[in-house]
């Protein structure tokens, strides 16, 4: 007899299926990093064209 998993288990266990990404923590970590660039790279060019 199986029992379900727990919800507190964590959902690391299945890997993602998106090349050069191991762990689900590197897409967020990468998404994130990009996200800080565009913020950046926004105010930067709002200061040069205004």
């Amino acid at each position: 007899m199986t029992s379900a998993p727990r919800p507190d288990e964590r959902s690391e266990a299945e890997p993602p299926d998106v090349p050069g990404f191991r762990t689900w923590r590197g897409i967020y970590l990468f998404v994130f990093g990009w996200f800080l660039l565009v913020v950046f790279l926004l105010s930067v060019f709002t200061g040069v064209f205004s």
